[in-house]
């Protein structure tokens, strides 16, 4: 009997912390993250705004801002060699070489991402020109291909428009086109559905699932929205205050929510069967400015579950529960069975 091969991991994040300094202070929106993605994979990054989601996503390849001073590890498999990017010159050719061929991203607002004075082919075709063939004839052949992948209907046509021209719907398509055109290893989705109605927002989804089983690529879906986890992710990694609080596989995360945090998200999303006039729970306060953190639980204000003496004064460790689920908690540690 044939050996089953265990998929290689494409980005394992190690204790990634990123620090902006401020006149009032330190302020540290990514606090020791710490996370890994393989091939054929798709890890969900969840919380509210503001808990630093995007700014993880935007390290991964390296185009947060200078001021974001980042410490850690961000180790990257390309083909057979695997680089921390974090070691790489900013905006050096090395980094801009994996960026976009081996790594590529799908931002929040594709009316943004693109350039509103070149076309929606020009700007994709500029992908398939740095990394794949300097042939523009070729170049032009192989971005039209992926705009008829993802759905985009009379693609040569298309191809000459300029974005205003496009719906939402179709510019996030030409967004996932130019994401993948050179067949990344890793995809990085911010959000992508954020702006779409429910109906075209469920034909993209469709769309990410069936191109990421296509070519086998590991996905970070970074996203609010609990349902979106359920349909598209194998692994979920809760994120508070710039900290992942939870991770565990999706079902899971589902049936045995263990942080507060945690158990609050899931308790606020509405069930189908439930009347109609059902109160919807919600977590009291919002997510505190990441300056100044003093050292305890970041979730301590807004926990209904917090221990006096405990969680007001260091940081709880991370807890290993059942197998693939661990939680950043006290309630859990050997603290709380003594008190």
């Amino acid at each position: 009997m044939a050996e089953t091969r265990e998929p290689k991991k494409v980005l394992e994040v190690k204790n990634l912390t990123i620090t902006i300094p401020m006149d009032e202070g330190l302020l540290t929106p990514v606090r020791g993250v710490t996370f890994s993605i393989s091939e054929g994979e798709v890890l969900g990054l969840v919380g509210e705004s503001g808990c630093g989601k995007s700014l993880t996503s935007k390290a991964v390849l390296g185009i947060n801002e200078k001021k974001c001073k980042t410490q850690g590890e961000i180790l990257f498999t390309k083909e057979d060699q695997i680089l921390d990017l974090l070691k790489l010159k900013y905006g050096s050719e090395e980094i801009r070489n994996i960026r976009g061929k081996n790594a590529s991203m799908i931002f929040q607002e594709p009316m943004i991402a693109f350039h509103p004075m070149y076309t929606v082919g020009s700007q994709i075709n500029e992908c398939t020109l740095l990394h794949i063939t300097k042939d523009k004839k070729k170049a032009k052949e192989l971005s039209l291909d992926m705009m008829k992948r993802v759905g985009i209907a009379n693609a040569e046509r298309r191809y000459n428009q300029y974005p205003h021209e496009f719906s939402g719907g179709m510019l996030q398509r030409a967004l996932i086109a130019m994401a993948l055109v050179c067949r990344p290893s890793l995809l990085i989705a911010d959000e992508p559905t954020t702006a779409l109605d429910v109906t075209i927002q469920a034909q993209i989804l469709e769309l990410m699932k069936q191109l990421q089983e296509e070519f086998r690529m590991a996905i970070l879906f970074i996203t609010h929205d609990l349902g979106i986890v359920a349909q598209m992710c194998g692994r979920v990694s809760v994120m508070y205050l710039g900290q992942i609080v939870e991770e565990a596989p999706v079902r899971e995360i589902y049936k045995n929510p263990r942080h507060p945090y945690t158990q609050g998200l899931i308790a606020s999303v509405h069930r189908v069967g439930t009347h109609s006039q059902e109160k919807l729970y919600s977590i009291e306060g919002t997510v505190p400015l990441a300056l100044n953190i003093p050292a305890r639980c970041g979730f301590y204000e807004r926990c209904g579950k917090h221990i006096e003496g405990l969680c007001d004064c260091r940081e709880p460790p991370v807890k290993d529960m059942e197998k693939g689920h661990r939680v950043c908690c006290f309630l859990y540690g050997e603290e709380a069975k003594r008190g």
